[in-house]
């Protein structure tokens, strides 16, 4: 995209220029302002506008506001058909509901392993008071040792018994804990898919854009709404990569639309989008209006002119009086080379080579 400039003077004014008229070849340069620029072009946009997308793909089976409304956050604008959704999310509810503590079947289970336990405890207290008893006599060889040994087996069996129990019951619990959980998980998931197939407003604004109808099936890639705050709008511009290394914010910019003709707006440069767009090569900026038009609706093109510098006193002529970027004709026939300065879209700025009072000749075509 190459540099362009609109038809304006410094910061707000309009320069009317009668081109009908037929300038004469014979000129002094002038002392005047100049201001030097950076074109962009691009569109209005509402603040926070942005485009509606489903999360899942369906059809839309239900369109719940109507375009020009306004819109709160979390409102439901669409709902798409979920009946496959609605099934899952059952399942999940009665596979939760099995896994719950409080089913019948599960305590029942835990119960059983619990009596289990105590059975195996209740052994172990009377195989080790009868192994205590008979370690205490032992000495005295009132027990035989084959005896003794059966009942230290016995009771060596019984702590092991116990222990496996133990160890039975809470692996259970943990097994019907991580059911419970991830029959919990699904349930989410089932509800979060379901939740998909309704779309509800991020933000409060106006809805501007209805694209599709009632019973269209749409993709996650298919707009299906645009909204963005009403009464709130700002430019978004594009600048060419050769010229953007010269845009600063707080930059003053003349705006000129198609919707307002032979009317310009000023605005400031709000906001710089630190990336290039590789396929067009541009990058994008955001303006707000000084004093914005009285009304204004997204996607309206503009085109703006982003004031780089402004020079006053500036020794200026008019560009056709300038030979190849670098010599003017003086005394009819002398080709004096310059050293030229700021430019605009019909004058250049003169810095060395000619004075405010020499006569300049208009190069023949």
């Amino acid at each position: 995209m190459r540099t362009r400039f609109l038809i304006v003077v410094p910061f707000l004014s309009i320069l009317l220029i009668n081109c009908s008229k037929k300038e004469s070849s014979e000129i002094h340069p002038t002392v005047s302002e100049i201001t030097e620029s950076v074109y962009a072009s691009g569109v209005i946009k509402a603040k926070d506008q942005y485009t509606v997308f489903a999360t899942v793909n369906g059809i839309l089976k239900k369109t719940k506001v109507v375009v020009g409304q306004k819109i709160v956050k979390g409102q439901l604008l669409f709902e798409l058909d979920s009946e496959k959704a609605e099934l899952n999310t059952q399942n999940a509810i009665l596979a939760y509901e099995l896994s719950s503590k409080e089913n019948i079947y599960i305590q029942d289970k835990i119960a059983e392993v619990e009596l289990k336990v105590q059975m195996a405890k209740d052994k172990l207290l009377l195989d080790e008071s009868v192994y205590q008893r008979n370690q205490r006599v032992l000495p005295y060889q009132i027990i035989a040792q084959v005896d003794y040994d059966r009942i230290e087996q016995s009771y060596k069996s019984s702590k092991s018994n116990y222990e496996i129990a133990k160890k039975q019951l809470e692996q259970l619990k943990i097994q019907l804990q991580n059911e419970q959980n991830k029959n919990a998980v699904n349930l989410k998931i089932n509800q979060k898919n379901q939740s998909d197939y309704t779309v509800k407003s991020e933000f409060d604004g106006q809805l501007f854009d209805l694209p599709v109808k009632d019973g269209t099936f749409i993709t996650t890639q298919t707009p299906i709404a645009i909204i963005g705050k009403n009464n709130d709008f700002l430019l978004e511009l594009e600048v060419d990569e050769n010229d953007m290394v010269r845009v600063r914010l707080g930059q003053y910019i003349v705006v000129a639309m198609d919707s307002y003709k032979g009317v310009v707006f000023d605005a400031i440069v709000s906001k710089i989008f630190p990336i290039m767009d590789e396929r067009s090569r541009t990058f994008k900026i955001e303006a707000r209006f000084v004093k914005p038009p009285t009304k204004l609706y997204p996607n309206l093109t503009a085109e703006a002119n982003i004031i780089i510098q402004t020079k006053k006193n500036a020794i200026t002529i008019p560009k056709e009086y300038l030979i190849e970027g670098t010599y003017v004709l003086v005394n009819k026939d002398e080709k004096r080379k310059v050293k030229v300065g700021l430019s605009d879209y019909k004058k250049v700025e003169i810095l060395e080579g000619l004075h405010a009072s020499e006569t300049l000749y208009k190069p023949k075509e």
